[in-house]
């Protein structure tokens, strides 16, 4: 049997179609799980090879169930990433109107992209969330609800009718997806990286995350993405869910990961990996005095001092 890729299910959701992007998905078995909790867990467990999961999306930021089931329980690795263009279809049973639908279902973080739509051509209609766009088009099929937004794909899939097509509020709305798997070796740089860490506080105190963010800034890394988390701990316990520009085997960013592990109480790293919305051509340079050969100079330079050689 080959080995397995867990997704978010069932099928015919937008995590399936990125995911069928990858040339190694045509070599792995592809299986749907009911939730991002379920498919991480598959990966925890043994049970699959890794795990494809939204985890961004350009209008609401940070999908947040994956970003909490990232930063709990035993550590995970991202190793890829997948940028996939997302417009809605409205799906509906067969012979069903528009002005028949009471009742809108998908999941959580399509409401936010099809907000002002629902408002102008359904202002009375129902939202109901589901596990995954996909599990919406099938409860439709089941009879639980009138519409779903989903990809258009899935009409086929599930025996039901596009009603309406190429919704979305905001123009050329991405969802960004992750290839989550155990720890192991991060691949070898590409020259267009990314790499993800949780940072915890080692307590609160004035400044506390401009302490965090400075490692970052004094060595010329830009942030992607910056989202905080609750951790459970009571109200005001935050940890920071962040993505950097670079790779582990850079200086800057190395360096920056070992001031982190000063500072900070805990810190997870979720790895670094190829960015999908860039090569290395279109990425720049690292500013004046941030280069691996700007940070191997200084080294020499300390070194010399401390031979009496400068």
């Amino acid at each position: 049997m080959p080995a397995s890729y867990a997704y978010l299910g069932p099928e015919g959701t937008f995590t399936e179609a990125a995911l069928r992007t990858l040339p190694e998905a045509a070599t792995r078995e592809l299986v749907p799980y009911v939730s991002v909790q379920s498919a991480l867990d598959a990966v925890r467990t043994g049970e699959a090879e890794a795990a494809f999961v939204p985890i961004e999306n350009s209008v609401e930021g940070g999908i947040t169930t994956t970003l909490d089931e990232l930063v709990a329980g035993a550590p995970l690795m991202i190793y890829r990433e997948v940028l996939l263009s997302i417009t809605f279809a409205l799906l509906v049973r067969p012979g069903t109107k528009l002005s028949d639908i009471k009742t809108v279902s998908a999941h959580p973080a399509a409401q936010p992209q099809v907000r002002n739509w629902l408002k102008n051509n359904l202002p009375d209609a129902h939202w109901e969330s589901a596990a995954s766009n996909a599990d919406a088009a099938r409860l439709v099929q089941e009879g639980q609800y009138d519409a779903a937004f989903a990809g258009e794909f899935a009409a086929a899939l599930y025996g039901l009718e596009v009603l309406e097509s190429g919704i979305h509020d905001a123009e050329n709305a991405q969802t960004r997806f992750v290839l989550v798997g155990r720890p192991a070796r991060p691949a070898a740089p590409t020259g267009a990286d990314k790499t993800s860490v949780v940072l915890w506080q080692r307590d609160d105190h004035p400044g506390g995350l401009r302490d965090l963010l400075g490692e970052f800034a004094t060595r010329g890394i830009n942030l992607m993405l910056l989202q905080s988390r609750p951790t459970g701990a009571g109200i005001g316990n935050y940890c920071f869910c962040i993505d950097a520009e670079g790779h582990i085997s850079d200086r800057r960013v190395a360096e920056a990961l070992m001031g982190l592990k000063r500072i900070c109480l805990e810190v997870r790293y979720l790895g670094s990996y190829p960015r999908a919305d860039v090569d290395a051509d279109g990425v720049s340079a690292p500013r004046p005095g941030t280069s691996d050969e700007a940070f191997m100079s200084a080294s020499d330079w300390v070194a010399r001092c401390q031979d009496g050689r400068f």
